[in-house]
């Protein structure tokens, strides 16, 4: 259960992610540089939150023999 959950927090931070680059692009192709520039950064975080997700849900959810930890 823990897996799906934050597989799914996962692709909720892709699907924001690339919201916000679709808006930067609307930004950059409208003139408006500063609306591009940071809907690009947060596009950049949220895809950085996202494979944080993916790579932290794996680890913390992968089955081990040693049972100790």
């Amino acid at each position: 259960m823990k897996r799906i959950l934050g597989m799914g927090v996962g692709v909720v931070y892709i699907v924001l992610a690339f919201a916000a680059f679709t808006r930067a692009s609307s930004g950059w192709e409208e003139g408006h540089g500063d609306i591009g520039f940071w809907f690009t950064v947060v596009g950049g975080f949220l895809s950085i939150a996202a494979l944080a997700a993916f790579i932290g849900t794996w680890i913390h959810t992968k089955e081990s023999s040693d049972e100790a930890h």
